[in-house]
């Protein structure tokens, strides 16, 4: 049966290779300016999820710059928790007396996106944006405090779109379990379930998450809200519906082989398992990446060349990795040494020329 392989879009990709560096913030014309008031705040030193506050909110401008979304959501996105919200705790600038000092770093229109993100209920956003509540023309209505506070369609998409990349940025299977079945958690005692609370646990990927970010894209199709920012390129250009069932089946086969649950003595087995779960869901990169290395170890160059072609589009479509074990970037890169091996030869026969490995050429 053919598997469901992305061709890789070579535009797509430049995109994201301008965004390996890690000090492609301090380049980009926009988010440069902001970034040195943000880092005073100490952002670097706070934890957050799979990494720190830092990583969390350039790894979001990172999504939405690649996702080519304009100055104020990439402003959004990088500022998104700055005066708190339900999830967070962190506070760095207080909502009650700043608001003027970040409106004159980054625009009235940027701040006034910034404050409503973090103001109002997310957890009620999502929800209602999930359950079909949007108006007829793209607007939303949610209540705070006893008052109806009515979203326009513009803001509607920005915090649609900033929703999808947040918690592609830091979402994993800690999260599944201590704000299991999210956006409707439910209050469990820490103490009872505190094999869960122990953070960060096996770092599997959720098994939960990708769904919702899945629903929240194909809102975007609504009549109301299609085109008033550019669509993220995942999913189809969010088209395309990832069923819970399929996702529970891919995060489950996928860390069945990373694992090692399956036959060790020959790859076969594993190569099945991970084949299915690409068919479960073919929108992210780490179970084809991992796919086009047997390919190799088996001598299926070909194949191996269309697992490694479509991972890299999964993960130029990104910008963040669904596997929090390493970076991105790390992906990204051996991605590309698989895509060379196949494409060129020089797979290595011994193990431990796996150690030698390097692109060639850039």
């Amino acid at each position: 049966m053919t598997l469901p392989f992305h061709p890789l879009d070579q535009q797509l990709f430049t995109r994201a290779q301008a965004l390996l560096d890690d000090e492609w913030i301090t380049h980009d014309a926009d988010l440069a300016p902001v970034l040195p008031t943000v880092l005073a705040r100490n952002v670097g030193q706070d934890w957050h999820k799979a990494g720190t506050f830092r990583h969390h909110l350039v790894g979001v401008a990172r999504s939405l710059t690649l996702w080519q979304q304009p100055r104020a959501v990439r402003l959004l996105g990088l500022l998104h928790s700055v005066y708190g919200n339900a999830f967070v705790d962190l506070v760095k600038f207080d909502p009650a007396s700043e608001r003027a000092r970040l409106r004159d770093l980054v625009g009235k229109s940027a701040e006034h996106l910034v404050y409503l993100f973090c103001t109002q209920s997310r957890t009620q956003f999502v929800q209602r944006v999930l359950g079909g509540g949007l108006e007829a023309d793209g607007s939303l209505a949610l209540d705070k405090d006893g008052q109806r506070h009515l979203l326009t369609p513009f803001e509607v998409a920005a915090f649609v779109i900033v929703s999808m990349a947040d918690p592609i940025e830091q979402w994993f299977s800690w999260q599944d379990d201590i704000y299991s079945r999210f956006p409707n958690v439910q209050h469990r005692p820490q103490t009872v379930h505190w094999a869960a609370s122990l953070w960060p646990g096996p770092m599997r990927p959720t098994g939960r998450m990708l769904h919702q970010i899945a629903g929240l894209g194909q809102a975007l199709q609504h009549p109301g809200l299609k085109g008033l920012l550019p669509v993220p390129p995942v999913f189809a250009d969010c088209t395309k519906h990832l069923s819970v069932a399929a996702e529970a089946a891919t995060t489950s086969l996928y860390w069945s082989v990373i694992q090692q649950d399956q036959p060790l003595v020959d790859l076969d087995v594993a190569t099945v398992v991970l084949e299915q779960a690409v068919r479960h869901n073919p929108w992210v990169g780490e179970p084809q990446m991992v796919l086009a290395q047997l390919y190799l170890s088996a001598g299926r160059r070909d194949d191996a060349k269309h697992a490694a072609q479509s991972a890299l589009q999964c993960f130029s479509a990104w910008g963040n990795a669904w596997d929090k074990r390493v970076q991105w970037d790390a992906w990204v890169a051996w991605t590309r040494i698989l895509l060379q091996s196949a494409s060129e030869g020089g797979w290595p026969e011994r193990l431990d020329k796996l150690n030698n490995a390097a692109l060639r050429g850039g």
